[in-house]
């Protein structure tokens, strides 16, 4: 019996076609090891497709978007907050809606040792409504404003700005209904791109409340059934499944269609057509610019009135469509339909992948060349002898926290190598510490230009390094 059961189980596969293994049985380390050992001697690690290193020469326009993103957000009195890359799958499933592409193509789903059913998450709003709920933030003193950075996870198709791993710049706001939040949200999410040299349009509509859109969603259904001959294989099934996902769809061939269907603007209450033109009146208060797009509606369930999305403002010689940076809207059901009370929400999110490029764009020749302007100290410090070398780095961190900063490199003995790198950092003096001076309790500062060398007090090192500071301002 024992024989037979393995060979059914060996039998049974799962839909990649792949042997589905004992419950509970894991591959030993020595075989992982054996096979790490055999892919590195075949042709080396690669990257996993769709995924992405961020390396050195990228690192400076990353400091800089978070920099921004982090300056706004609490000018705006965003709290900083974050949760787990691990959440529950259900989470996802519920609150985004499993007909939508994010549920049923993108979202990587796994199960872990106990049998869990968890995921990557694949965006931050519901991960946020969860801790909302989980920390009891209702008693807090509303709305509760929180901000993020961080990385998120889809398996779609890699394209240009686009990766299986992503990151994004969130703002949530929690508990309070009103127009006003609507537009600070826009505020904040077009003003950051702004900061950052980069001129958008925003792109509104309201897809009003529930019962708004159940009496659109039929009005629609019967116009799609009539167009159905001419939509995209993906928009006929998505007709009974959820209707307006058709508006969201990207084929070329359902463009006509689309833009010939009915406008849920002409199906809203009262009460929403109120609070969106409210909207509309604060953006304009704002000179924040905007397009009406009747057709817009995002890609998840969970919204409810305001919805937007932020597209690279296409200039007047450019042959490129614009991009979408990023979206948001209003979702007033999410909490309660987690298990929360009942409390309104809206935010945003912006793809920084995207947001990147552009800024990158700003700084770089016709040729490809060029690059973001690094933020250098006018000092180097240099050191003569191992205890020298030992002295330097404690001079350097005392010089660190009085703000002064200055290049060095320990892992270089020879003096000449050290000044070598001086100049080719183009700083403007050299502090240098030798056995002398050591003893002496002096150190020496040279002019880069001149090679003029003055000597003085170690104890002096701070005041005379923020005089050449404050003379270099001034020039």
């Amino acid at each position: 019996m024992p024989r037979k059961k393995e060979a059914l189980r060996k039998k049974a596969k799962n839909k990649t076609g792949k042997i589905i293994p004992k419950k509970g049985k894991q591959e030993s380390p020595k075989t992982a090891e054996k096979e790490t050992k055999a892919v590195a001697a075949k042709k080396g690690f690669q990257l996993v497709r769709g995924m992405k290193d961020i390396v050195p020469k990228e690192g400076g326009y990353w400091r800089l978007v978070s920099t921004k993103a982090a300056a706004i957000a609490e000018a705006y009195e965003f709290v900083y907050a974050e949760t787990p890359i691990v959440e529950q799958a259900a989470l996802f499933v519920r609150s985004l809606g499993k007909g939508t592409d994010v549920v049923e193509k993108e979202m990587y789903f796994f199960e872990d040792h106990d049998g869990n059913r968890l995921c990557l998450r694949p965006e931050m709003t519901a991960a946020f409504a969860r801790a909302y709920i989980s920390h009891g933030m209702h008693s807090l003193s509303q709305p509760v404003k929180l901000w993020n950075i961080g990385p998120l996870f889809r398996h779609d198709r890699p394209q240009a700005g686009r990766y299986r791993q992503f990151h994004q710049f969130n703002c949530e706001s929690f508990g309070v209904r009103d127009p006003a939040i609507d537009a600070e949200l826009v505020s904040v999410a077009y003003h950051f791109l702004k900061d950052l040299g980069i001129a958008s349009l925003v792109h509104m509509n309201s897809i009003g409340n529930t019962e708004d859109r159940g009496r659109y969603v039929v009005e629609l259904t019967a116009y799609l059934r009539t167009k159905r001959s001419y939509l995209s294989e993906l928009s006929k099934k998505r007709i009974t499944k959820n209707p307006l996902r058709v508006l969201d769809s990207k084929e070329e061939q359902d463009q006509p269609i689309i833009e010939e269907a009915p406008q849920i603007v002409d199906w809203l209450s009262d009460e929403s057509k109120k609070h969106f033109m409210q909207v509309l009146e604060y953006l304009d208060a704002l000179n924040i610019p905007y397009a009406l797009r009747p057709t817009l509606v995002r890609g998840l369930d969970y919204y409810t009135d305001t919805v937007f999305e932020i597209y690279e403002a296409e200039g007047e010689t450019s042959s490129e469509p614009a991009q979408a940076l990023g979206g948001g809207g209003r979702y007033d059901l999410l909490v309660e339909q987690l298990g929360g009370q009942p409390t309104p929400g809206a935010g945003f999110a912006l793809g920084l992948e995207r947001v990147i490029s552009l800024v990158r764009k700003q700084y770089q020749k016709e040729d490809g060349t060029g690059g973001l302007p690094e933020q250098r100290s006018p000092f180097f410090f240099a050191h003569l002898g191992e205890q020298a070398r030992q002295r330097a780095l404690p001079l350097i961190e005392d010089l660190r926290q009085d703000g002064i900063l200055v290049h060095h490199n320990v892992a270089k003995p020879a003096l000449k190598s050290q000044l070598e790198l001086a100049n080719k950092l183009h700083v403007s003096h050299a502090v240098i510490l030798g056995h002398k001076e050591l003893q002496d309790g002096t150190i020496i500062i040279r002019d880069m230009a001149s090679g003029i060398q003055e000597i003085i007090d170690q104890k002096k090192l701070r005041r005379e390094l923020r005089k050449i500071l404050e003379k270099q301002a001034a020039s």
